[in-house]
């Protein structure tokens, strides 16, 4: 079965003024879409790993066939990860993670103002395209930055919330000012998504 370039759940002007509307437009409609396609044409002849779903094709990844790996794990990350990145953003969001949520990056972080530091370091510090992770390893909250399209689910992560640090993710609006993009970025995390993705990992599922 064909992947598929999923829609927004918002409008793409939903998230001004942190994130702008020409950004997000070029960013879901080219972008990501580029990496849906790109990932078919690759899977065209593999009708074994179409049938897989994303997140076994990802987690598998040295299984690829070596002809077709590189193709997949850029496009196949490159579709997983903006999948996930327009979820856990949202209108009216930002503000502080509760619960359970709160209480992991608490004990393992110091608290959530540690927390945000050590992500902005890792977003900003991440040289060229890539991303800033907090992953759950199975036993717990992990931070880290990948490059390129790589995903936490590649070295057998769970990933729970991604900030998109390459250039097409800011550069109209925040230029060469990455850190303002990071610190703009808070105010539109939907920590209720990302909370849900959490208890899933935790729970196996």
């Amino acid at each position: 079965m064909a992947h598929v370039l999923p829609n927004l759940p918002y409008p793409t002007d939903a998230l001004e003024t942190s994130i702008d509307k020409m950004t997000m437009e070029i960013h879901h409609d080219r972008h990501h879409k580029a990496y849906v396609d790109n990932l078919n044409k690759a899977l065209e002849a593999h009708a074994d790993l179409q049938a897989k779903s994303l997140e076994d094709l990802l987690r598998g990844i040295q299984s690829v066939p070596q002809d077709i790996r590189t193709a997949v794990q850029n496009n196949g990350g490159g579709h997983h990860n903006h999948s996930m990145f327009w979820e856990i953003m949202g209108p009216k969001a930002g503000g502080e993670p509760s619960g359970d949520l709160k209480s992991a990056i608490d004990s393992t972080f110091g608290s959530f103002a540690d927390f945000k530091t050590k992500l902005k370091t890792a977003a900003t510090g991440r040289f060229g395209s890539g991303w800033a992770w907090l992953a759950w390893d199975g036993k717990g909250l992990q931070l880290y930055s990948t490059a390129n399209q790589d995903s936490p689910l590649m070295q057998g992560h769970a990933p729970i919330l991604g900030l998109d640090v390459w250039e097409h993710a800011y550069y109209l609006k925040y230029q060469n000012k990455r850190p303002d993009y990071v610190d703009a970025w808070w105010n539109v995390v939907n920590w209720k998504a990302v909370a849900d993705r959490f208890a899933k990992a935790k729970s196996g599922r």
